[in-house]
């Protein structure tokens, strides 16, 4: 197997970015309801920083920095294990640094709790739920993005 390499995102690539996030076993039964007729459009790729992580021309995992927000982070079912959301955080925190922030929210799926903390990012609070699409509240983060 290749290198995992993290490249920005193009807009050709919203269709398989969407599917990747659909097929998410993280969002399926009761937490389905978020995702409900939820695409990635090419626009919002093009509109937005994404990053992908690719493996020998296949799409593992990717991420979307709106302003200094983490609007997305996902990483396929096959691919949990490998190390690669951690990848994609560091990846995150380094283009975060880049464009100058001084932190990234992240308002996290309730079971990816654990993993944002692992990574170093602080509970700051907690979003209410808004049913009827989302039915839970939800955590809300913060990484304070290194300065070197």
């Amino acid at each position: 197997m290749g290198q995992i390499e993290i490249v920005r995102a193009t807009p050709d690539q919203a269709g398989t970015l969407t599917a990747l996030m659909h097929a998410s076993s993280a969002y399926q039964g009761d937490y389905a309801s978020i995702l409900d007729g939820y695409t990635i459009a090419p626009g919002y790729v093009e509109a937005n920083p994404a990053f992908v992580a690719i493996r020998d021309g296949e799409i593992l995992g990717f991420y979307a920095l709106v302003d200094a927000e983490l609007d997305l982070l996902f990483v396929a079912d096959r691919a949990q294990g490998l190390g690669l959301g951690a990848r994609l955080i560091t990846h995150m925190l380094a283009e975060a640094r880049g464009r100058g922030l001084a932190s990234v929210r992240v308002v996290s799926h309730p079971p990816a709790l654990a993993f944002y903390v692992r990574m170093g990012a602080r509970r700051t609070g907690t979003i209410p739920a808004h049913p009827p699409k989302v039915r839970w509240d939800r955590p809300e983060l913060r990484f304070d993005v290194p300065t070197c």
